[in-house]
């Protein structure tokens, strides 16, 4: 029995998804909004009941289309599940004048920060993009995956869902 359970979360740390159920919180950060203006992580998500974080990068291809993938399903999941979702951008500071664009030609509709010194990535401690975390009113992480592959948005969908109605 233990042998089995050591696998299957072996195998689901090696797809790049943890535990739901990680007890983790979110770290004492601040961070800025696109106009320059300081953020603290922690306040920014208590405004829903669930947060989408991710995180991004305007070089990181598998980014974008995760980015693009939930925009598409994000008007219900306000609806539906009252869930906010922030991308923050990772990008450098010589980088972030990419951002505005991309995101006007995407049309995204999140809310957008930056940690263009990567101080909450490394917080958080993850290396790799796309990094989205589910995050609860009091900062408590609920969720975290690395990377995307098309159908992760649907994987996420179900987990706000699970915890959307508790």
């Amino acid at each position: 029995m233990k042998n089995t359970l050591f696998l299957f979360l072996l195998t689901a740390t090696m797809m790049g998804f943890t535990s739901p159920n990680t007890s983790k919180k979110l770290p004492d950060i601040t961070i800025t909004d696109l106009a320059g203006k300081p953020v603290k992580i922690q306040e920014y998500a208590k405004g829903s009941q669930l947060t989408v974080l991710s995180f991004w990068a305007t070089w990181c291809s598998p980014c974008k289309r995760e980015l693009d993938a939930i925009q598409e399903l994000y008007p219900e999941w306000i609806d539906t599940y009252d869930v906010r979702l922030v991308a923050i951008t990772i990008d450098n500071s010589r980088a972030l004048t990419q951002v505005r664009p991309i995101i006007e030609e995407k049309g995204w509709e999140f809310d957008f920060l930056v940690d263009s010194k990567q101080e909450l990535q490394q917080a958080l401690n993850f290396q790799a993009i796309p990094q989205t975390f589910l995050v609860d009113a009091e900062g408590n992480i609920l969720f975290q995956h690395e990377g995307y592959t098309p159908g992760d948005e649907y994987e996420l969908e179900e987990i706000i869902k699970e915890h959307a109605s508790k």
